[in-house]
């Protein structure tokens, strides 16, 4: 059975399962495409024409016409989390009868982060969906019957990101809604912060923002001019000071509701854009109020699809699991490109870990890209790990805020020696403690890391370099960081790559077995 499905709005995407097994995901950023870019129509025929004939199901994951104010809906809209917020009837597609399925955009997300867990199919679950409109907790029993268990705060994505604008000057005051970028950026704003008495002018504007009605009514800066934080500067001790309290503040709304009625010692399946925030996911895994924590590399928008037609699969044949591989984007494209200046040479992995030690930063392209925001071995900037020196000029090459952290990519044997750790991280979504002071470009300001650990099974290229680098080094570690244009998604083709590294000054690039050092 083939079942295609389409997510509309941003972080717009296309995703097929093949009896059973992601064949692919496809999104509308990535090969050099704006960031957090909707599905475009070029986008959905490309989708179809890699279906190898027409599909069995065509999905399409619910969304809202219009976000503000909510118009109709697309497919089966926005809000649903039970069986009751489903369409599903025949329907003509390219000469065939097909199935036409769509369940709206809550249920994909819990479905999806169900579909994808390591948990067997007749597993309790808890599910939590955070993110920028959602932030509910739901129990899902062993029949896959969903109950909202509660909603301990709207719109805790929304919020999170807005107060990084409420204090940028930049930010205009009439501006019509956040940036979606400026979430990242105030997660690594609150590692700056330090504890402190909390001021009475904190305390009103953080109790203003999580009792604010984010379904109702957008939040405004010009609803906010009234606070001393509005245009306070990103620079100031008082507003990373605010940004470290307003984390925890969220976190504890949800921890409180967690602890009052989640005592059963369920798994927890977290989805949504707040589960890119690595310290929230170690936060949940250090409550011990839950058997074990599961969060997927997709879990903001980018899995929607994939949640959309996983629960098309259990509706049609009654399995809800899936078989995938955060490597399920596209190959690499390779179009014509001048290569004049650079040397094309054979990798091989002793001497791409010497150009690393003696100071290189290089491209490194192998195989499929990974489906989610997060660089994961396959379209990666990777360096030496030992200065800051080295973040500071990855942030430069990035054209990013000097205060952005940069991650490290490891061994998974490693991870005990260097950090303070809750276990493997294969997707980059769980924080760290560093235990050396050798790897400062990749330890954050408050002595933090979001790391990423390589086992030869899950990306044997990474895996062989890494352990080459501690051959040559002692450590068996680099900088990850995402291989991609300011504002776009990753580079996925060989022009575009070609000119990535003209315009930032790389040193090389690999693609591959091929390794093109600057001639």
């Amino acid at each position: 059975m083939k079942i295609f499905a389409y997510k509309p709005g941003h972080d717009g995407h296309v995703a097929m399962l093949e009896d059973g097994r992601l064949a692919f995901s496809i999104e509308a950023e990535k090969d050099s495409g704006p960031r957090y870019a909707p599905i475009t129509p070029e986008l959905l025929l490309h989708g179809l024409g890699l279906c190898g004939g027409v599909p069995d199901v065509l999905g399409v994951s619910g969304w809202m016409g219009s976000f503000r104010p909510m118009g109709d809906p697309i497919g089966a809209g926005y809000f649903g989390h039970d069986e009751g917020n489903i369409f599903d009837r025949p329907h003509r597609f390219m000469g065939r009868d097909i199935r036409y399925f769509s369940s709206s955009h809550e249920r994909s997300h819990i479905v999806g982060t169900y579909a994808m867990s390591p948990f067997p199919q007749g597993q309790a679950c808890y599910a939590l969906v955070w993110e920028g409109v959602l932030g509910s907790f739901y129990r899902i029993d062993e029949n896959l019957q969903v109950t909202k268990l509660g909603t301990p705060m709207s719109g805790p994505g929304h919020k999170y990101g807005f107060l990084y604008g409420l204090a940028d000057p930049t930010y205009p005051i009439d501006a019509r809604k956040s940036r979606r970028e400026d979430a990242g950026k105030l997660m690594a704003i609150a590692g700056y912060g330090q504890p402190s008495a909390e001021t009475p002018e904190e305390r009103a504007l953080i109790e203003r923002l999580i009792s604010w009605d984010a379904v109702a009514a957008p939040l405004r800066k010009a609803d906010f001019t009234d606070t001393p934080f509005c245009d306070i500067g990103l620079e100031t001790a008082e507003f990373r000071n605010l940004a470290r309290r307003f984390q925890d503040a969220i976190f504890e709304r949800f921890l409180d509701f967690a602890k009052a009625g989640m005592s059963d010692g369920l798994p927890l399946l977290v989805s949504g854009g707040c589960g890119l925030n690595c310290d929230w996911n170690s936060e949940w895994k250090g409550t011990g109020l839950f058997a074990d924590i599961f969060v997927q590399p997709c879990t903001n928008d980018s899995g929607s699809a994939i949640g959309t037609a996983a629960d098309a699969q259990y509706r049609l044949t009654g399995d809800a699991k899936i078989e995938w591989s955060a490597y399920a984007g596209e190959d690499f494209v390779h179009d014509e490109a001048d290569l004049s200046g650079f040397q094309a040479v054979p990798m091989r992995e002793a001497e791409i870990a010497k150009a690393l030690a003696d100071g290189a930063v290089l491209a490194w392209v192998q195989g499929r890209y990974e489906i989610g925001p997060r660089a994961l071995g396959n379209r990666s900037l990777i360096a030496a790990p030992f200065t800051s020196e080295m973040h500071t000029r990855l942030n430069a090459i990035k054209k990013r805020e000097g205060f952005r952290p940069i991650a490290p990519i490891l061994l998974e044997d490693e991870m005990d020696r260097l950090f303070e750790n809750h276990g493997p991280s294969p997707h980059m979504l769980y924080f760290q403690r560093v235990k050396t002071d050798a790897i400062k470009a990749v330890t954050h300001v408050d002595g933090s890391a979001r790391a990423q650990t390589v086992t030869r099974e899950q990306n044997p290229q990474i895996h062989a370099l890494l352990t080459e680098f501690k051959r040559a080094t002692g450590y068996g570690v680099l900088c990850n960081t995402s291989l991609n244009f300011s504002g776009k998604g990753f580079i996925n083709r060989m022009s575009d790559l070609v000119g990535y590294v003209r315009e930032t000054g790389l040193d090389g690039f690999v693609v591959g077995e091929t390794f093109y050092r600057r001639a």
